[in-house]
């Protein structure tokens, strides 16, 4: 077989997998953006398929770049596919003026100043990521192949994910010219595990408009076959063939390598045409079997072939001679012999990359552990002597520890968690501590870093920082957990102290609020108050907001007070804020109040003087959350635009206090009826939101799914409860799960699962939360319709006093809850609406509809919440009915009926309707007067009432069943009813049939 036949030959039996690719590539060109994520096994052509892509799209005018995700272990180098793309960018003069005037490009390549990244310059660095790709676009049509993604650091993942999610897809508005851009990203199938960090992130963005998954399955037989045949250049037996499609199982990289280890001839004295008769002559695997190529080499050639598999797939000419230790001569024969053999290929930027992975994978498996430790442990000497770069820092801690040099993989730890700080990765940044906590026992303190003040305790505290940054609360909890068992009973009183707050501020976001407080009552223990200190300041600001959150309010009061003076004292600009924050939610009115307001303006200026993100995004969050609870949505939506926006700046959109925001801003859409809006919004802001505790950002999305008669709803509100305690998740679900059960009539169902909630959001103290009183109303509409139900068709006295005690207990938690909340005080607007509705319904179960509570609480929410409103016009307009003023309940449900199509919610605007129809008197479905009732028909009537089934109808009235039905259908007809149970409601209330006294069961 010629030595060019692997990339000579054509590509075969992919037809429909390259038509699809190039016509993605032909719409990108003509404006329309595409990304296609390209599956498939190892071995079985995804490389060799993307390149004849690649050349069809550069021989058609597109400029095309390749980043390569490695597999080096623990090693985690951030970003590295998109700065591998960037560097072959730089190196076409036509781009130029482009890379120059994007940031991005020299802060990802390590020519930027340090201060350019850090974790507070992520957003930015992504988003002038996506800005350069567009700006690119426009220069000449890009297609950018991502290859390996199953390999990818979570930074690079977390930049596709932005760039595929946030408008590098998107057709730019106000007629601009759409971007002639693609992105293919290939994957190995087979190599994703379960937990594999790569799953989640697909499953989110296949879902994305111009995002499309291909996968690549084995080839069938006869294509196998054609493949074999075309990769010679002389005839080969039949026999030779089958044997080889046998073995290939579909693989077309496993076929070719089986076809070179037959061609070569040594497997046995047969030579090729042994494959086709001898199974024990084949090796068993394909590890085997690339080895077998391998050792066709000269011994000299396999040492090179081994050396760079140390370095990775991909090595430079310079590291590789050193690293091998041979003459120039010498190095080049062997490379030459090992290209030749298609082993490694030489790429233009003096690099070699190995032909595949497995063959590379294969190769290193087979080092002996003493060979291994000995060259891993000369790349590091080698990285080293090249002067410590910062972007090579996680390398050489890569072959340090593998070559059991420990205190240099320390040390080298502990610079590529600096490089991932000033580059915005925090997810790398975690890692790298993470993997120096695992070092640091072993390495003597001598040995450790010089003129670094580190212990283990700080440096665990640093990790929790990081995971905070990354979104991974929970992670952030356990790595305090740790520094805290790390303090000693001699400790600093000082660090002890700080690391307590640190953990009670973390607990507080995963909304563990009782040990929050108890933490931060320990750390605050231990400092004394005098004389005053800037540690005291801040164990004092956290104990207050602890206390806040517990109901401790008078806790809170004092020693916010307190730390506040001291904080002045000590000129201490952002714990000042803090406090304040703190104090505006405990005293007089609290937040909604124009005192307490005005109290978090003056914080957030404070904080934003300081330059302090985290609590000026803190005031914010309390300035809109006020503005909510006091029924001004025009003033909240605002100031959540300004705090989301101070997040995106500072890099911190994953932080506590910006996803309550998001949380907040579709809530308000939500209750102002904005409701495509609020769905966009949740869409466009879901990629940035972490997937482990951070749901709960978007969670109010399924408000609108569940008004709107989506069946999912209730299922994605159940996954909320997934997975560790999240309390705004927990409250989200609750409303979901509850609504939906009284949507189904399940009073019982209903209550049940309130009172699961509030004992959850209640986080074992006596404080019920101020969703109760949403929850009870809610509740209170199934067991209201329940007696209502009983007492129309006769049901057991026993029944209606039942559900009339549960009416009792439901309303009187929500008095309590609104009356004076988990802060003490009377609830807002929408506590006090909710409140309304609750009256409502529980004058309705224990005596009848009641037209003025109805009227009532439908000008309680008058404040702004639409929905909500004609869902209570509805009930008005039934108390209405039933208390024979039609002309009223019609304007009600007029009323009602417009807000709901207005917002495209459907089952309601079927319950509307269905009423309409039932207020026309002796009309039916169709609101055609519809004839009496026929004596037959009646005696049907009398025995629904009774709960007969149409069989127990048809015996009692000599009958068949089927014409039982018939009887059944056209009462609902006349009646315009809906169901049995709601035509036995509307014929007692229209005096067809009288309740029958309830006998003895």
């Amino acid at each position: 077989m010629s030595q060019t036949a692997f990339t000579a030959a054509p590509l075969i039996g992919r037809d429909e997998e390259l038509a699809r690719l190039t016509g993605v590539l032909e719409r990108a060109r003509g404006g329309a953006p595409g990304a296609v994520l390209l599956a498939g096994d190892a071995g079985v052509g995804k490389t060799r398929l993307l390149g004849e892509v690649a050349g069809r799209a550069a021989r058609a005018g597109t400029t095309v770049v390749t980043g390569h995700c490695v597999d080096l272990g623990d090693v985690g180098l951030p970003y590295l596919p998109f700065t591998e793309i960037l560097g072959l960018l730089a190196a076409d003069e036509r781009f130029a003026p482009v890379l120059a005037a994007h940031p991005a490009v020299d802060r990802l390549l390590g020519a930027g100043p340090d201060a350019a990244g850090g974790p507070d310059g992520r957003l930015r660095l992504f988003e002038d990521v996506a800005g350069l790709l567009a700006d690119l676009a426009a220069v000449a049509p890009l297609l950018l192949v991502l290859e390996d993604l199953h390999w990818a650091d979570q930074s690079s993942r977390d930049l596709l994910r932005f760039l595929l999610s946030r408008g590098v897809l998107h057709r730019p508005g106000g007629g601009a010219p759409g971007r002639r851009l693609a992105v293919l990203a290939s994957y190995r199938a087979d190599d994703l595990h379960r937990r594999h960090p790569l799953r989640p992130l697909l499953a989110e963005l296949v879902r994305l408009p111009g995002v499309e998954r291909l996968e690549l399955r084995p080839l069938p037989d006869p294509e196998v076959a054609r493949l074999v045949r075309a990769l010679e250049d002389r005839p080969l037996p039949d026999a030779v063939v089958h044997g080889i499609v046998a073995r290939a199982e579909g693989n077309a990289f496993y076929a070719q390598e089986l076809l070179a280890a037959a061609d070569r001839g040594p497997l046995c004295p047969g030579g090729a045409g042994s494959l086709a008769g001898d199974a024990d002559g084949v090796p068993s695997g394909l590890a085997d079997l690339l080895l077998i190529r391998v050792e066709q080499l000269s011994e000299t050639a396999q040492q090179v072939l081994r050396t760079a598999a140390v370095a990775g797939r991909r090595v430079e000419h310079a590291l590789l001679r050193e690293a091998a230790g041979l003459p120039e001569d010498t190095l080049e024969a062997a490379l030459r012999e090992a290209v030749g053999h298609q082993l490694l290929l030489a790429q233009d930027d003096g690099t070699y990359t190995f032909r595949h992975a497995l063959t590379r994978e294969a190769v290193y498996a087979d080092l002996l552990p003493g060979e291994r430790s000995r060259l891993h442990g000369g790349y590091a000497r080698l990285l080293v002597a090249r002067g410590r770069a910062p972007e090579t820092a996680a390398e050489r801690a890569h072959h340090s520890r593998e070559s059991h040099d420990l205190p240099e993989a320390l040390a080298a730890r502990l610079e590529a968690a600096d490089h991932a700080r000033r580059l915005g990765a925090p997810a790398e940044e975690l890692r790298h501590l993470e993997a120096a906590l695992d070092l640091w026992p072993s390495v003597p303190a001598s040995a450790r870093p010089a003129g670094r003040e580190l212990d283990r305790v700080t440096l665990t505290l640093r990790a929790s920082a990081a995971a905070a940054h990354a979104g991974e609360f929970h992670r952030a909890v356990s790595l305090t957990r740790a520094a805290l068992a790390g303090v000693s009973q001699d400790a600093d009183d000082e660090l002890a102290a700080r690391v307590r707050y640190t953990l009670a501020g973390n607990l507080l976001t995963v909304d563990s609020l009782t040990a929050a407080f108890r933490y931060s009552s320990e750390a605050l223990a231990m400092i004394p108050a005098e004389p005053p200190s800037r540690t005291w300041v801040w164990a004092a600001a956290t104990h207050a907001a602890a206390a806040r959150q517990v109901g401790e309010e008078e806790t809170a009061l004092r020693v916010g007070r307190q730390a506040l003076r001291v904080a002045e004292e000590l000129d201490m600009p952002a714990a000042q804020a803090d406090l304040l924050v703190s104090l505006a939610n405990a005293e007089g009115g609290g937040r909604r109040s124009r005192e307490g307001r005005e109290r978090l303006r003056r914080a957030r200026d404070l904080a934003r003087a300081a330059k302090h993100a985290p609590v000026e995004l803190r005031a914010l969050f309390s300035l809109a959350m006020g503005a909510f609870e006091a029924g001004d949505l025009a003033e909240c939506l605002p100031v959540l635009t300004e705090g989301l926006d101070r997040a995106r700046r500072a890099g911190l959109l994953s932080s506590a206090y910006p996803l309550e925001m998001r949380y907040l801003q579709l809530v308000a859409l939500f209750t102002l009826g904005r409701w495509d809006e609020c769905l966009r919004v949740a869409a466009e802001a879901a990629p940035t939101v972490p997937a482990v505790g951070g749901a709960f950002a978007t969670s109010p999305a399924l408000f609108v799914a569940l008004a709107r008669g989506d069946e999912s709803a209730a299922g994605r509100a159940r996954a909320l409860l997934e997975g560790p305690f999240d309390w705004m998740g927990t409250l989200v679900a609750g409303i979901v799960l509850t609504d939906t059960a009284v949507r189904r009539g399940d009073a019982a169902g209903a209550v049940e699962r309130m009172w699961e909630v509030v004992a959850s959001l209640g986080d074992g103290t006596a404080r019920r939360p101020g969703v109760t009183v949403r929850l009870a109303a809610l509740c209170l509409t199934a067991v209201a319709d329940r007696t209502v139900e009983l007492r129309a068709t006769g049901g057991a006295d026993g029944d209606v006093v039942r559900w009339t005690r549960t009416a009792d207990e439901l309303v009187e938690a929500a008095r309590a809850t609104a009356e004076q909340g988990a802060e003490g005080r009377v609830q807002g607007p929408e506590g006090q609406a909710w409140l309304a509705r609750a009256e409502a319904e529980w004058a309705t179960a224990v005596s009848g509809p009641d037209p003025a509570a109805w009227e009532k609480a439908v000008a309680a929410f008058g404040y702004g919440d639409v929905y909500e409103q004609a869902r209570c016009r509805l009930r008005w307009a039934r108390a209405l009915l039933a208390a024979e003023r039609p002309a009223q309940a019609a304007e009600q449900a007029r009323l009602a009926r417009e807000t709901a199509a207005g917002l495209g919610a459907a089952p309601l605007l079927e319950e509307i309707d269905a009423l309409t129809r039932r207020g026309r008197p002796g009309a039916g479905a169709d609101g055609v007067q519809a004839p009496p009732l026929t004596a037959r028909e009646r005696e049907v009537l009398r025995l629904l009432a009774r709960g007969r089934s149409n069989r127990q109808i048809g015996e009692e009235l000599f009958i068949t069943g089927k014409t039982a039905s018939v009887h059944v259908s056209n009462i609902l007809a006349k009646l315009g009813a809906a169901s049995r149970t709601e035509a036995v409601a509307v014929a007692h209330r229209r005096g067809l049939i009288a309740p029958e006294p309830a006998g003895p069961r």
